[in-house]
């Protein structure tokens, strides 16, 4: 006993849009502008961080003897070390991201261009 498989009958029929729906923000925004400006600022300050920390972390000792030269030592710390090393690569991340918003705000277009490309 075999049964015939047939495929259901559609006559609903599915119409399309008029219009699209409307996109979310869009990449090019020329407020990208002040967003790349705060954080020049923003690496300004990590850099200065990071050489204050650096130095903190590298010391310098000097022990007097007498009829010979000073013996000299050099103590690192780590933590201070590590707080610059940390700053620093946050300084980069955010000026690679400086690069990013600067394009995005530069490759800006009225939005009467974008239209007429499509």
């Amino acid at each position: 006993m075999t049964e015939a498989v047939t495929e259901p009958e559609s006559d609903t029929v599915v119409e399309e849009p008029e219009q699209a729906p409307p996109a979310g923000p869009s990449l090019h925004q020329p407020q990208r502008w002040l967003i790349a400006a705060g954080e020049v600022v923003v690496i300004v300050v990590l850099v200065i961080v990071a050489v204050w920390a650096w130095n903190r972390g590298v010391v310098r000792l000097e022990y007097p003897i007498e009829g010979r030269e000073p013996l000299i030592s050099t103590r690192y710390h780590g933590n201070w070390l590590g707080t610059a090393a940390g700053a620093l690569t946050l300084a980069v991340v955010l000026a690679l991201d400086v690069v990013r918003q600067v394009l995005l705000a530069v490759r800006t277009r009225p939005q009467k261009a974008a239209d007429s490309d499509m």
